[in-house]
């Protein structure tokens, strides 16, 4: 377990170091991870001075860094913990892939927008949306893995129903 809370503790304090370090962005960065079209990216990276560019670009390295714990840590509290012992083995198996399926949706994410960052992208309309799409389905299977906790924690403090004989 000490390598679970490890990685849950590096996961979190890359997020926490990333988003002060993104912070001063005005649009901010979710803004450009949920851009679906070029127009939307190019408003948000228009917006932007270009060392507010430098400085989005900067953080992408570590955003590949924050995955790899926090891909990990999902996967290794879900197999190594007895959180979700009570569950049938398929949900075990499905809450375990949420976190890996973010972390994999991230790096698609991150390798578009260092590309489309890069340089000034003209006729490549599905890249931007592929980018959008990929940072929506890594919100949503974050946010199903953080239900899925709360419901493991919330299941975790009920007491067994009594019988009366």
């Amino acid at each position: 377990m000490r390598s679970v809370w490890l990685l849950g503790s590096a996961a979190l304090a890359l997020f926490a170091a990333l988003a002060i370090h993104l912070a001063p962005l005005d649009p901010g960065a979710l803004q450009l991870q949920l851009a679906f079209s070029p127009r939307a990216f190019g408003a948000v990276v228009h917006a932007w001075s270009p060392q507010d560019l430098a400085r989005y670009r900067a953080h992408i390295p570590w955003d590949f860094l924050l995955l790899v714990c926090y891909g990990a840590f999902g996967l290794l509290l879900t197999r190594r913990s007895r959180l979700f012992v009570p569950y049938a083995p398929a949900a075990r198996m499905a809450v375990a892939s949420l976190t890996p399926a973010a972390a994999l949706c991230d790096a698609v994410e991150n390798g578009l927008h260092l590309w489309l960052t890069a340089a000034p992208r003209f006729g490549v309309a599905p890249a931007y949306l592929l980018s959008a799409l990929a940072a929506t389905a890594k919100w949503a299977l974050l946010a199903a893995f953080a239900l899925a906790v709360l419901h493991a924690l919330a299941g975790r403090g009920a007491a067994p129903p009594s019988r009366r004989d």
